[in-house]
């Protein structure tokens, strides 16, 4: 049975990395935010809070702790307290699934603490073009593998999608994925938030879930959202490639701004935070 414990998260004023501070500070405000500790299955745990700053999957080892993302750097004494609520071992690792802060934004703190942070290349890369700290120490082109208490985790760069850094992160021994951004399943977060800026790319996102789905796992754990299935991750990718012919379609056609705006917001869950962030670079990659 999943265990849930459940804390309070004053979420401050903290942008996404490289997105306008005050849309971000309108969406998000300062008021606390409700945390649920869910517990995975004997050795791993999901920080989740569904909508942002989203998810963070927590393996327990008798050599340490593996984090994947981090959460904003305000959200870092929460996750630790939580953290810490299972295990007394030190957090020796905290991989990030892409740049964002969102995801990256504790690595510093997480850092001071003697953890390892690492990513692909290119989130390394956009990190320091945006001057943000707790850039990681190391990183890694394609793939790579970290062996921590006798468990074997997997790190996956796939195409560019959310941004051209993105990682999944696969626990062979659980079957279970971290998918990052380029799969959110739940209220509020289904919507494909493309970072042009980036790197991202609605064109090349579903061979990102393609390459995702070549692997092996049964439970996948969203960068934001629910905690899904292979089967849910599998109706993803249906959604991506419709998202990618509408949206060629659309634009082929010549159609207004606006009117993308409507079918956007009609028929793939478009808020406002993802047409103020995201449409107008989406319809850019598309001309």
């Amino acid at each position: 049975m999943n265990m849930k414990v459940t804390f309070l998260l004053a979420v401050g004023a903290t942008a996404l990395t490289n997105l306008p501070v005050q849309p971000v500070q309108a969406q998000f405000g300062s008021e606390p935010t409700e945390l649920e500790l869910i517990q995975l299955n004997d050795d791993m745990y999901v920080i989740s809070n569904v909508a942002v700053p989203g998810l963070v999957t927590v393996l327990v080892t008798d050599d340490g702790v593996l984090l994947v993302d981090d959460k904003f750097e305000i959200d870092h004494d929460n996750i630790m307290a939580m953290v810490r609520s299972v295990t007394d071992q030190p957090v020796k690792y905290v991989i990030n699934t892409h740049y964002h802060g969102d995801h990256s934004g504790g690595n510093a703190k997480l850092q001071a603490l003697n953890a390892v942070a690492v990513a692909s290349d290119q989130a390394r890369v956009r990190m320091v073009a945006a001057n943000q700290p707790g850039r990681p120490d190391l990183t890694f082109p394609d793939s790579a593998s970290i062996y921590i208490g006798g468990k074997t985790v997997e790190l996956h760069r796939v195409n560019p999608a959310h941004t051209d850094g993105d990682v999944v992160v696969l626990f062979p021994d659980y079957d279970v994925l971290a998918s990052g951004d380029i799969f959110a399943n739940g209220p509020g977060t289904s919507a494909q938030l493309v970072d042009r800026n980036g790197g991202g790319s609605a064109k090349s996102w579903p061979s990102a879930v393609e390459q995702a789905l070549e692997l092996e796992f049964e439970t996948v754990v969203p960068g934001h959202g629910l905690i899904s299935t292979r089967a849910d991750l599998e109706a993803y990718l249906e959604r991506t490639i419709r998202f990618r012919e509408v949206l060629n379609e659309l634009v082929s056609q010549g159609r207004s701004r606006a009117e993308i705006e409507q079918v956007v917001r009609a028929d793939f869950a478009w808020e406002d935070f993802h047409v103020t962030m995201a449409l107008d670079g989406l319809i850019e990659e598309f001309e």
